[in-house]
């Protein structure tokens, strides 16, 4: 299934990618996204130094409620990378 067909809620992306380490790819973006909007958009979260791809998926979801068209664009860029990945 390819990341455009995918029909899965995140919800359902969060529970198959909980205690699921983030591909090297999922890593960056997230790392990425707490380097560019950390104190904009992810002020009441911590990094991981080991991501879960569950745990990407809420900084994506915290991107797109708290952040600006930019932030969004990576928010979309980290889900098809989880989705990819699951």
């Amino acid at each position: 299934m390819d990341a455009v067909s995918d029909t899965r809620s995140v919800e359902q992306l969060k529970e198959l990618g909980s205690g699921r380490p983030a591909p090297a790819e999922i890593a960056r973006l997230y790392r990425q996204a707490f380097r560019e909007f950390g104190t904009q958009a992810l002020w009441s979260r911590r990094p991981s130094d080991r991501p879960t791809i569950a745990q990407a998926l809420v900084i994506a979801e915290s991107l797109r409620r708290e952040g600006n068209l930019k932030s969004r664009v990576l928010a979309v860029a980290i889900e098809q990378a989880c989705r990819a990945a699951l």
